[in-house]
């Protein structure tokens, strides 16, 4: 059965059991109010320690009769110790003191376990204002076996403190009535009833009634009792309590120490609750059980919650936090006295929306009533702050084992339950839910548990309800009340510096309530944010994480199925403060100085003042031997350091220390060191004492401390600081050399790490005694910590250094000091406060305020900053300051001026800020100018802007120009001196633009002439032109001679160009546009020459170089030749041919030259000095083009061979026979003429002739004579011509190189017949001169091999494969074809050979004559590297 709160309102009674109902409820207002006060506290806890002490104490010792002297015996006896200098009766009493001493250490030691266990609980016991009696943690249900202990546990919250009454079945339980049965326990708000060895008779139903003046609270639980042996009718419930074996776990003794704390998440983030314990016995093989409850429901291990124990570890991971996951966390653990437990709250709060303004994801998404084809899927609404309402929800689902969402509603639902039709018998599924509202779709909740899809009886609770005609909807009949009622009044209580607890009257109508949200904002903010994001079924909540010192506003609304009723009315506002109470112990004591008969004290202030500020210390001593305490002082003692007079020398004395503040006195410290009262004589120095810490950062810290009371011999000189990690003893020094004020920056340190710290005195005799250890410093910045701001006041200029705390409270305050010495009330400072910002003025600043300045927040942990003042950051403050108590128009630009278009002047300059109010004048030589004809005077307050302008700029205008600026307070003056060189410049500049103004009124250049070179490196002189029409003339001129261009330019196209092909070094010189037309004229002059002509060549550099190509080699009779092909080329680009990285100069030997088309190296008579890498390189002035070739190898050695054998075919055409003229093509000649051909040959050596007609060769006879003479002249002799005459002629010229075959035509007509038309001949090639043939054939006609198409003249092929063939001497014709493409094989007359770029001499040759075959050069391209 679920445990039960009930309350009730109680009249009349008052029960007044607490505890702090020993303390005063008001504040103390008078010092013999508080020393009766404390008076009575510390009878009767002497009292108490009395009995204690005597029920302690030994039996009175018995001295045997062997053991007794007689008197004379006993003189001797106190003679003899006498002598050693110390009695046996001062022995036996110091042996006393000491044991007293240590039984009361003892009792000490066991009141102060008791204090830190009350204050680890952190119960406050003081609280304003009266409480029902609350049940913080109620009575949990218990299910155990026959013979095993239940312990029932409650924690009762009220003012006054409740009294809890224990009940079974109704029936009070009376411990008297079964001795040894029942043990009722009450610690410190924690009330337990405990039934040893259990019996079946026990199972009944407990019930604790908690009661005080203003009402009672009921808390019930069943308790099961279960014989193990299988009894009639007994069912096994133990979900909550283990089965307990022989060796259970719960046979372990456990002791928690640190303990998780009130923790925050974020929607899909993760978290981790741990408590670290100690086991006792400690076995690995049996960790403690533990279970882990959150509200109060038992978890379970699984993907979503991890548990582990073990190691001294208890730990519950949630990797993915959802919504769902919001609550109180308990971890319980069984123990060998039973359980022990903690308890902690956790929030999650909503992710960031994935939609700005979307509200948060949906939770707690349960199925039920599933049926075969449907389910019925309930969810709880999220919480909406400053996001727009949900106006509704969209149900997915997914198979199991899928993540295939599909969504089931096409139109969000507005209530929280939808039925889910569709699905299949047997399908698993898991669902999830998302919230919509007009800004978007939330994020998906956390999907459901897996259900799967059955055929369950019908439910006669559920009915089918239509929702606004849209869709049916499953309801409960409880479900069908709508909305809940809104809360009613909220209350909201201090708590802990960073906690309130909030309190409301629940909804009157609750209508299925599902729990409440609460809400709040700072006061003056409109802004709420969410205190929880799962809701909260009970109607009080304690809201963590809030910014201590900072005043709130609460708000509550209560949801259920249909969502969230209105907001409740507003709380009080309240600030974050802990909740009153009486301050915690001092700590600390510690002797400062002692003459013999008094010793000087001191102390630490309490860890906690309780909400108030500490205002009082009381101080009480007692022998070391005795119990009983004595008061010191009565009345109160504002300082920890105080002086006990009235000791008597050589005694040990011990003393505690109590702090009082409004709400009353606090427990005593605990007791101090027995102490020695004897007088200090020691030369060093005593130690210092109070050690503090400030500026606590994660690298650093300052330690501030107080002189010794007990300086020695002689006056402390300085101080050496040491420090150690915490939990070590070994301190190493922090300085090595004294320092001489009483505080130390200590940087170095490591981030995390806990320190502590000890200061020794110094003075000319040594180093005195340590002080005590200082409390352990975490190395750590509190969160949010800031830093001192230096600054000036905008509105006053006071210089000022400011903080904002991060923290504090309502009794805190801002303590400034310099130099860490307080600043008193020091003329020349003032502080003061706001809020959380505290801030220190200076009044009348200058050097002696230099130095460093710390302030320090009270009653917080540790707030606290420094900064320190130098002299530059004060001179910097002091020229801001002066410039806000003096204020002047702050300028952006002083006074300039620039020239307009039209040649005028505009003086002008710019102000930060102008008001509309601001006025100026503007002084011209002293002379102030207004705006008028011949100037205007303008400004903009928006922009700042104050100008004048001069429309006739002349040399009057020369001077001095000043502006002066008034606006409010505030004035400036700024000025312009235009005379000498500047003035005349700025005249020029004017006439310049006047006349730019009046060319540009008619047609003009917008561009002048300026040149750009096209891909085909045709140079460009290009200009833009504007205002111009159809009759506007443009003319190109070089050196004034005017440009006849093919195409007339357009100037109407706005853009027109000169096209320069094949730029070279001729085409340098003036070149000229003009434009003109009947509203006026306009000339562009662009001279072509010195750096113009180099930029053009260096652009026409860069795309030749970017297109050459590689290096190509070609044999040439004369040598070898390389060549780089290019778009254009010409000898003014700067280009250098290399030899194996050495420039080569252009000689006889290596020749350099080019094309238009391509640049060359030839390499003449070529020998092996001449093997090696050649490169080319092309330059632009910026960049290098480089093409390199490899002559080397085998490239070189078939290069050599084609080159000899060119050679040896130009050596061969140029001796060979050929008939240098004389011969016609054709002759008409009439019958019984005489006809005479005659020619000159030449060939070396003297080549033969011969004469054919028809292809037969004509023999010297008679009729036909032929001669040859002087081996030059060679003719044919025909007397009295006839018809028969007519025919083909042809002369055979040749020797061994070759030779030349020329035909003529003979037409023979008869007298009176027309003169025939002449037929040409068909000329033929003639094969060298090897054999003597009577009858020569003319060689057939082979077709010639036509090269592939490339980009370069030759074939890519690195070396031919064969040689060109030599003409055979026996045929005419060539035997075979070259192999190579590139080389072409002889040709017949009909196929032109191509020529050498670098032809030879030629001999005089008839253009119908055929030369004898001569195999023609070879290109090679360099290798391609690989």
């Amino acid at each position: 059965m679920a445990s039960k709160v009930v309350y009730k309102k109680k009249a009349a009674s008052h029960v007044s059991t607490d505890y702090r109902s020993l303390h005063s409820k008001h504040v103390v207002k008078r010092q013999q109010a508080v020393g009766y006060l404390r008076k009575s506290t510390c009878n009767s806890v002497s009292q108490v320690k009395a009995q204690a002490t005597e029920a302690m104490a030994e039996p009175a010792y018995t001295v045997p009769e062997f053991r007794q002297r007689s008197t004379e015996e006993v003189e001797e006896y106190q003679r003899v110790s006498t002598h050693v200098g110390k009695g046996l009766a001062a022995i036996q009493e110091e042996l006393h003191r000491m044991r007293m001493a240590t039984k009361a250490q003892v009792d000490n030691l066991a009141i102060k376990r008791e204090v830190q266990e009350r204050m680890s609980r952190k119960v406050d016991l003081y609280e304003e204002g009266n409480k029902l009696p609350d049940f913080l943690v109620a009575l949990r249900p218990h299910t155990v076996w026959e013979k095993t202990p239940v312990k029932l546990y409650c924690t009762v919250h009220g003012h006054p403190r409740p009294v809890v009454s224990w009940f079974k079945d109704g029936v009070p339980v009376n411990p008297l009535n079964a001795p040894g049965k029942y043990k009722i326990e009450s610690k410190y708000g924690v009330h337990g009833l405990i039934i040893s060895r259990s019996a079946v008779s026990d199972t009944a139903e407990y019930s604790a009634v908690a009661s005080n003046p203003f009402g009672t609270a009921t808390s019930k639980a069943t308790v099961t009792v279960k014989r193990p042996a299988g009894g009639a009718g007994e069912s096994c419930q133990l979900g909550l309590v283990p089965r307990l074996t022989q060796m259970h776990p719960s046979k372990l003794e456990v002791t928690l120490l640190e303990r998780f704390s009130v923790s925050f998440g974020v929607e899909g983030g993760s978290i981790s609750l741990a408590c670290s314990m100690v086991v006792v016995p400690d076995l690995p093989n049996l960790p403690p059980l533990a279970h882990w409850y959150r509200d109060d429901h038992l978890m379970k291990a699984g993907p979503l919650a991890e548990m582990k124990v073990g190691g001294g570890l208890a730990r519950l991971n949630l990797p993915r936090l959802a919504k769902d996951d919001e609550g109180l966390y308990t971890l319980r653990i069984y123990t060998k006295e039973g359980t022990t437990e903690h308890s902690a709250y956790l929030f999650v709060q909503d992710a960031v929306p994935s939609v700005a303004g979307a509200p948060g994801a949906p939770m707690s998404v349960k199925v039920f009533d599933i049926n075969m084809d449907f389910a019925l899927v309930s969810w709880k609404p999220p919480n909406t702050t400053n996001e727009a309402a949900v106006s509704g929800y969209f149900v997915d689902r997914c198979e199991a084992g899928s993540d295939h969402w599909v969504q089931c509603n096409d139109t969000p639902v507005k209530v929280c339950k939808y039925p889910v039709t569709g699905l299949t018998l047997g399908q698993a599924v898991h669902f999830r839910v998302r919230a919509v509202n007009s800004a978007g779709i939330s994020r998906p909740s956390r999907r459901s548990q897996k259900v799967t899809a059955a055929d369950p009886a019908e439910s006669e609770r559920l009915q089918v309800v239509n929702i606004r005609g849209h869709y049916d909807i499953l309801i409960r009949d409880d479900d069908l009340e709508g909305v809940p009622s809104t809360p009613g009044q909220v209350v909201a209580t201090r708590n802990t510096k960073s906690s309130v607890f909030v309190q409301w009257e629940a909804s009157k109508v609750p209508n299925s309530l599902l729990g409440y949200y609460i809400d709040a904002r700072p006061a003056g903010s409109k802004l709420w944010q969410p205190c929880n994001h799962k809701p909260f079924r009970h109607t009080r909540f304690v809201v963590h994480g809030l910014v201590p010192g900072e005043t709130y506003v609460f708000r509550v609304q209560a949801v259920n199925l249909f969502g969230l009723s209105a907001e409740s009315q507003e709380s009080s506002p309240i600030a974050v403060e802990p909740a009153l109470a009486t301050p915690s112990s001092p700590f600390g004591i510690t002797l400062l100085s002692c003459n013999g008969s008094s010793m000087t004290l001191a102390w630490k202030s309490p860890k906690h003042c309780g909400g108030s500020h500490v205002n009082a210390y009381y101080v009480d001593r007692r022998n070391a031997d005795k119990l009983q305490w004595k008061e010191v002082n009565v009345s109160a003692i504002k300082e920890r350091v105080y002086t006990v007079e009235g000791l008597t020398e050589g005694n040990f004395y011990e003393f505690k220390v109590q702090a009082g503040n409004m709400a009353g006195v606090g427990v005593p410290s605990e007791a101090s060191k027995p102490m020695k009262c004897e007088a200090w004589t020691m030369a060093e120095p005593g130690p210092a004492f109070d050690l503090s810490f400030s500026e606590v950062r994660s690298d650093s810290l300052v330690i501030l401390w107080k002189a010794p009371v007990y300086t020695g011999a002689s006056a402390v000189t300085g101080y050496l600081v040491e420090m150690a990690k915490k939990g070590s003893s070994d301190f190493t020094a922090v300085n090595q050399d004294a320092v001489s004020h009483r505080y130390l920056q200590v940087g170095g340190l490591e981030a995390g790490e806990t320190y502590v710290f000890r200061v020794r005195s110094v003075n000319a005799d040594g180093v005195g005694k340590a002080s005590q250890v200082s409390e352990p410093i975490l190395a750590k910045a509190l969160p949010g910590t800031q830093e001192i701001v230096c600054g000036v006041d905008e509105q006053t200029g006071d210089i000022f250094l400011s903080l904002e705390a991060c923290e504090i409270s309502e009794t805190s305050q801002f303590v400034w000091s310099k130099n860490y010495k307080g600043i008193g009330d020091c003329p020349r400072l003032s502080a003061s406060a706001d809020g959380r910002t505290s801030r220190l003025t200076f009044t009348s600043p200058d050097k002696d305020d230099l130095g460093r300045y710390s302030v320090v927040v009270t009653d917080t942990d540790g707030v606290s900053a420094s900064h320190t003042l130098t002299e530059d950051a004060l001179n910097t403050m002091l020229e801001l300051s002066h410039a806000i108590r003096n204020p002047i128009v702050p300028l952006k630009h002083g006074l300039n001026y620039e020239i307009l278009e039209k040649g005028h002047v505009r003086f002008w300059l710019q102000a930060t800020k102008l008001s509309a109010a601001a006025s100026y004048r503007f002084i011209v030589n002293d002379k102030e100018v207004t705006s008028g004809e011949g100037q205007k005077i303008s400004h903009d307050a928006k922009t700042g802007v104050i100008q004048m302008t001069v429309e006739h700029f002349t040399r009057a205008n020369e001077g001095t120009y000043t502006v002066q600026i008034h606006d409010g307070k505030a004035k400036n003056q700024t000025s312009l001196v235009l005379v000498g060189d500047v003035f005349k410049a700025a005249l020029t500049e004017a006439e310049f633009q006047r006349k730019e103004h009046l060319r540009k009124l008619g047609p003009h250049f917008s561009e002048y002439l300026y040149f750009t070179v096209a891909e085909d490196c045709t140079v460009l002189l290009a200009c833009k032109v504007a205002n111009v029409k159809k009759e506007t003339k443009f003319t190109w001129y070089k050196e004034d001679e005017e440009i006849v261009l093919e195409t007339a330019p357009n100037a109407m196209s706005g853009s027109v160009a000169l096209p320069i092909p094949q730029f070279s070094r001729k085409d340098q010189g003036v070149y000229k546009a003009t434009l003109s037309d009947d509203k006026g004229k306009d000339t562009s002059l662009f001279e072509v020459s010195g750096q113009v002509f180099d930029d053009i060549i260096n652009a026409i550099a860069k795309i030749a170089g970017t297109s050459a190509s590689e290096l190509v080699l070609q044999c040439t009779p004369e040598g070898i030749r390389l060549q780089c092909y290019m778009t254009y080329y010409t000898e003014e680009m700067k280009t250098v041919w290399k030899h194996r990285d050495s420039k080569i100069a252009s000689s006889e030997k290596m020749r350099i030259g080019g094309t238009a088309e391509m640049a060359w190296m030839q390499i003449c008579d070529p020998s092996d000095k001449e093997k090696g890498q050649y490169t080319i390189e092309i330059s632009d002035g910026v960049n290098v083009y480089a093409r390199s070739f490899d002559l080397s190898g085998q490239a070189y050695t078939d290069a050599y061979e084609e080159y000899l054998r060119l050679k040896a075919a130009a050596f061969a055409e140029k001796n060979r026979g050929r008939v240098v003229g004389g011969l016609p093509d054709v002759v008409t000649i009439m019958e019984h003429k005489s006809l005479s051909l005659t020619c000159t040959v030449w060939g070396e050596p003297t080549p033969e002739v011969t004469w054919f007609k028809n292809e037969q060769e004509v023999a010297s006879c008679e009729h036909t004579k032929v001669t040859f003479e002087g081996g030059k002249f060679a003719s044919l002799v025909i007397t009295q011509v006839t018809s028969d005459d007519s025919g083909k002629y042809s002369i055979n010229v040749r020797n061994k190189y070759g030779g030349e075959f020329v035909e003529i035509t003979v037409s023979v007509y008869r007298h009176g017949e027309p003169i025939p038309e002449p037929k040409l001949g068909q000329p033929k090639t003639a094969a060298p001169a090897a054999s003597k043939t009577s009858t020569p054939v003319p060689p057939p006609k082979t077709p010639t091999p036509t090269p592939p198409k490339s980009q370069t003249p030759s074939m890519k092929s690195p070396t031919p494969s064969m040689k060109s063939p030599t003409p055979s001497m026996k045929s005419p014709t060539p035997s075979m074809k070259s192999p190579t493409p590139s080389m072409k094989s002889p040709t017949p007359a009909s196929t032109p050979v191509p020529k050498s770029p670098t032809p030879g001499p030629k001999s005089p040759t008839p253009t119908r004559s055929v030369k004898s075959p001569t195999p023609t050069s070879r290109f090679l391209k360099s290798p391609t590297p690989k």
